[in-house]
């Protein structure tokens, strides 16, 4: 008897969706993509609206084969890949594999989460593939390609010292990187304003003690002169405000303020303040939450949310989807979901803590909205964290527990809070302190986003206030804390804030941005220190080029927009070839623009131009008069361009001139300036003994592929390897110690 065949992207889902469906189907994986664009071509036909040329993978020729055999006995096909532009894209590719191995009908599956009861309505409604998701896919990746394609070669050309063939730019990754070049320039260029602060530690008449800044002199306000302003701003900001920005008016304030004994309440005022939950999660902030409380980098809460979305075996009952999909732009929530957030509410928190109707979070109008998927959210209310955790790795506990929450918590009542604020005079000096207290707990009982990853600062920091203070009342000013205090400098980029930063400026989409931060980590060009991105010489390098050369296009601006003509092709507004013309036009220009300004390498043997390929063994040049010449050379025999010296900032101990970072076959190493004429080389430390042998030391090497790793410089005697720093991994022990 023939069976109905079901398409899906993973074996875990797989075998999830199998256990719903039973013996009528099959259940097959395709494991990701079957075909995606050559890998030494551009693939892309331009001339021919942007034709993509895509290729069946290498290594998957015996699973496309399976697949068209299964299709060949099938009465019915049903491609059931993720219900996102990228499954999209992968459900056309298995119906163009397929077709001429099969009669049977072909239909679209969408599971919008894995249960039994969303499985089986899913089946009974079955669809056409969205050509304008798969056209806004095919738009993206071959925007990509070009980009990648085209302006790779000028990084290749400029950087020539580099070893690793990993050097590359990105429509989406590049505009990343200057973000955090941009924010490191920032900080360089900063320059750190001196400030005082002042803080009175007042008695009450009943012996209580509270502590009060000082906010006013003279009908003043205390505000922070900045260094970097004019003198002519300067003045003008001096005479509407006032300013302590040194020890001496800090001392001659304090003794002034130590004379005065007629301090009183001058003001006491109260107010209530509602907050509300938050709303349930999307993917962008999923993964800033998720590296902000659980310290996961966005790649491996994408992974463990997809682990929970395809199912988990909770015991007898076997595979069963934890969560909803996890890429979705939408705050939406389904009447079912709703339902169950209030019923569970009402019978675990009691009637206060359940609000008259549902919250909707739905922001109207909201453009790259993902209707077709709900928030995230799990699947069903019988099974509370606490409940299956044994079924549970600790990672997939952790994010669970953080989606419950945040799912149960939006539902719920507002938490009420009140705010005191005293205001304290003694003739022209103000001081004011405020204090807040819970009167309802509402939704913080179950969940609290506030709290911040912040340094200590006194400014912000609030303090008990006494109860019973009344306007009139006499104060004692027992002692007066002078606090000195710098302007800081814009903070690095920590994971969550960059995920911020891009989808505020509209650039990439939640679903690409864990592949971004691997992306740009991975090429080296930044690094990521104590959880904050600081780039590396090689990515303000790469930056620059980039900027220089292509500044229109590598433009957050620029690229925003292009995200938006993506989103208008998969809604139907505009069509695939205008959008990529759209494009291809100010880029070829650009293009065209660095070619004429930069020298072209000629063919010794026939003097046409030689361009750059890759080979087996790396990038090469090649004679374009191929095959009448085949004339090719190394590309560092091109290189015209002073490398680079970066000074490691010591003696050579051989000769006594400076010593340089170089770069080898395995790696970077230090060698003497003068070489050859010194061969002086040594290793470079890290001063972290290897965690294995104990007696050697960790120093960076780099893998056949020209990835750094970390490795014993007793090898081989010691086999200790790790592609993490150790010295950020220690950071990281001692963080969460």
């Amino acid at each position: 008897m023939s069976k109905t065949l079901v398409i899906v992207e993973s074996p875990s889902k797989a075998k999830t969706i199998n256990k719903y469906l039973g013996k009528n189907y099959i259940v097959e994986a395709s494991i990701g993509h079957l075909r995606n664009l050559p890998k030494t071509q551009l693939g892309v036909d331009i001339e021919n609206g942007f034709k993509p040329n895509f290729l069946n993978i290498r290594g998957k020729g015996d699973l496309i084969k399976k697949i068209k055999k299964l299709a060949s006995t099938s009465e019915k096909i049903l491609i059931a890949t993720d219900p996102d532009r990228e499954g999209e894209a992968i459900a056309q590719d298995i119906a163009d594999i397929i077709e001429g191995s099969t009669t049977a009908d072909v239909y679209r599956v969408l599971f919008n989460e894995i249960t039994k009861s969303s499985v089986k309505k899913a089946i009974t409604s079955t669809e056409k593939i969205n050509i304008a998701l798969v056209d806004s896919q095919r738009a993206r990746r071959v925007m990509d390609r070009i980009i990648g394609y085209k302006i790779s070669p000028f990084l290749w050309r400029a950087i020539i010292d580099h070893t690793s063939s990993s050097l590359s730019a990105g429509r989406v990754q590049s505009v990343a990187l200057r973000l955090i070049c941009e924010r490191e320039e920032e900080i360089e260029k900063f320059v750190s304003s001196e400030y005082w602060s002042l803080w009175g530690n007042f008695e009450t008449k009943s012996n209580d003690l509270f502590k009060a800044k000082l906010i006013e002199v003279d009908n003043k306000p205390i505000k922070i002169l900045l260094k970097d302003l004019s003198d002519a701003k300067k003045e003008e900001f001096k005479k509407k405000n006032f300013v302590i920005d040194n020890e001496i008016i800090a001392n001659e304030l304090a003794s002034k303020i130590s004379l005065k004994d007629n301090f009183k309440i001058n003001d006491i005022s109260k107010k209530d303040n509602k907050r509300n939950p938050y709303p349930p999660f999307i993917t962008s902030t999923l993964q800033v939450e998720a590296s902000r409380v659980l310290r996961f980098r966005s790649k491996k809460t994408m992974q463990i949310a997809q682990e929970l979305y395809e199912g988990i075996s909770l015991g007898k009952e076997g595979y069963v989807g934890l969560i909803s999909y996890m890429r979705t732009d939408s705050t939406r929530l389904s009447e079912e979901s709703l339902d169950a957030a209030r019923s569970f509410i009402l019978d675990k928190y009691g009637k206060e803590y359940l609000p008259e109707k549902a919250r909707n979070y739905e922001k109207k109008n909201k453009k790259n909205v993902q209707d077709a998927h709900e928030a995230i959210r799990p699947t069903t209310t019988d099974y509370s964290p606490e409940e299956i955790k044994q079924f549970l790795s600790p990672d997939q506990f952790a994010l669970y527990d953080l989606i419950w929450k945040r799912f149960i918590a939006s539902q719920m009542e507002s938490a009420v809070m009140e705010t005191t604020t005293v205001n304290i005079k003694a003739d022209e000096f103000l001081f004011r302190t405020t204090g807040s207290a819970t009167k309802f707990d509402g939704f913080l009982r179950l969940y609290d986003e506030s709290i911040e990853e912040l340094e200590f600062n006194p400014e912000k920091e609030e303090f008990p206030i006494p109860i019973g203070l009344e306007k009139g009342n006499s104060l004692l000013l027992n002692t007066l804390d002078k606090l000195q205090h710098f302007t800081k400098p814009p903070a690095r980029f920590t994971e969550s804030s960059l995920i911020k930063e891009l989808e505020d400026k509209g650039i990439g989409r939640p679903s690409t941005y864990s592949m971004i931060l691997s992306t740009i980590q991975d090429r080296e060009y930044v690094v990521n220190d104590n959880r904050k991105y600081a780039p590396t010489d090689l990515g303000k390098l790469v930056n620059g080029i980039l900027v220089k050369n292509f500044p229109h296009i590598l433009n957050v601006n620029f690229t925003a927009q292009m995200e938006d003509e993506l989103d208008s092709i998969a809604g139907g507004e505009i069509g695939y070839t205008q959008v990529l013309n759209d494009f291809y036009i100010p880029f070829s220009k650009a293009l065209q623009k660095v070619e004429n300004e930069i020298e072209k390498v000629k063919c010794e043997k026939c003097g046409s131009d030689m361009d750059i390929k890759i080979g087996r063994f790396g990038k090469y040049l090649a004679c374009t008069n191929y095959p009448a010449c085949k004339n090719i050379k190394s590309l560092k025999e091109t290189n015209k361009e002073p490398k680079q010296v970066e000074y490691t900032g010591d003696n050579c101990p051989k000769c006594g001139s400076k010593t340089i970072y170089r770069v080898g076959k395995f790696g970077k190493f230090i060698g003497c300036e003068k070489y050859p004429d010194c061969d002086f080389t040594d290793q470079i430390k890290t001063g972290i003994p290897c965690p294995k042998c104990g007696k050697g030391e960790v120093i960076p090497r780099r893998s056949k592929r020209g990835k750094t790793f970390y490795g014993c410089n007793k090898y081989p005697d010691c086999d200790y390897a790790s592609w993490q720093n150790p010295a950020i991994k220690t950071k990281e022990v001692d963080e969460n110690s």
